[in-house]
């Protein structure tokens, strides 16, 4: 009796362990066939992967930071000739930049940049003798110098794309840029020695702001000429390229032009004005400078080779401002005083040249994980 007891209670055990060992293998053999469809379109999309992305999303954009080495170079009324390629490559001068962006698109990124520079200028080491327009630049003997501080915000377009996160852009693209800016600027010059009739000046030697002192008659009150901001907009636009150097670390090479909304980086761009007009012995010395005998930088001029032959002393009349004659060369304009002393036909630019180094300071990827 206790062993039929025994043995029923064995084999209802033995029937429960059978039902839940069934039921175990038959959810493993549907997991199984779940993993399998899953591993196959995994490797479906594997096998058609080209190295790029479905979808650019968030996760592949990234931000970078860089610095800039540049020379800038100026093309106004005091470069060689008139025309825009026209510019003195010994007057380059070095700036500086500092710059992020981020990486919005495959193609595009979105840059601010921060810059320091200083553009130069001067009639008397720009202005051929023998070119029948640029030797009476010569005579005019004007020069200057500016450092700009500018803040730009820019696009850039590579010509070829990043699908992919920062590991997977390409080692080398062009690309080309374009955007707005605002810079700020103030052209001085170096004061000669004496004023217009032979007495020292007491600024002699330093550098002078020269927008304080209205040299085409900006501060005049006989004069209808407004003065020119210091703060100034301008659109930045160029090419480049760009090539990867490690993992997080770009070189680009970069040429830029400024396009201008002023004719006065320079300080120059209109008329000559009846120096009489003028407030201060220093303005109307800076305004007028072709009887030194010296340019901006010391060097002697040549009165006998280049100027008298192409011009003569002229006395001018009395001025109805101050009473007194003043005697001038003529210079750009050849006459006195409703001569051209610039052209305000065309706004002034300058160029950048730039040595960039970028290194991408975020991104996020992940690895493939393997079994």
């Amino acid at each position: 009796m206790k062993k039929s007891i025994f043995l029923l209670r064995y084999f209802k055990l033995f029937g429960l362990l059978l039902l839940v060992f069934s039921f175990l293998a038959t959810t493993n053999v549907e997991a199984q066939r779940k993993s399998k469809s899953y591993l196959k379109k995994k490797n479906r999309k594997i096998g058609n992967y080209r190295g790029g992305s479905i979808h650019f999303d968030k996760n592949k954009r990234y931000i970078n930071l860089g610095v800039s080495i540049d020379a800038l170079n100026y093309f106004g009324d005091l470069a060689p000739k008139a025309n825009m390629a026209s510019t003195d490559i010994s007057f380059t001068r070095p700036a500086f930049t500092i710059y992020g962006s981020y990486r919005w698109t495959p193609y595009l990124s979105l840059r601010g940049s921060l810059g320091w520079g200083r553009i130069v200028g001067d009639d008397y080491e720009s202005a051929s003798t023998t070119d029948s327009n640029s030797k009476f630049r010569y005579i005019r003997n004007l020069s200057f110098r500016n450092d700009i501080k500018e803040f730009s915000a820019v696009a850039v377009l590579d010509i070829f794309g990043n699908h992919g996160t920062f590991l997977n852009r390409v080692p080398f693209t062009p690309y080309l840029f374009g955007g707005v800016a605002v810079f700020h600027h103030s052209p001085k010059a170096k004061a000669p020695e004496f004023d217009k009739f032979g007495n020292p000046l007491a600024e002699a030697g330093q550098w002078v702001n020269l927008r304080e002192l209205g040299t085409e008659g900006q501060l005049s009150p006989h004069y209808d000429v407004k003065q020119y901001s210091v703060i100034q907009p301008s659109i930045p636009f160029g090419v480049g390229v760009r090539a990867r150097l490690q993992k997080r670390l770009d070189f680009e090479f970069e040429v830029g032009y400024r396009f201008l909304f002023t004719d006065y980086i320079d300080d120059v761009s209109g008329m000559y004005v009846d120096l009489g007009a003028l407030d201060s012995e220093l303005a109307r010395a800076m305004s007028d400078r072709s009887r030194e005998e010296f340019s901006a930088y010391g060097n002697p001029r040549d009165f006998e080779g280049t100027i008298t032959p192409n011009t003569t002393l002229v006395t001018l009349d009395p001025s109805p401002y101050d009473g007194r004659e003043y005697t001038i060369y003529g210079g750009y304009g050849q006459e006195h005083p409703t001569a051209n002393r610039g052209s305000a036909n065309d706004n002034d630019i300058y160029i950048v040249t730039s040595f960039k180094i970028t290194y991408i300071i975020s991104g996020s990827f992940r690895r493939a994980k393997f079994r």
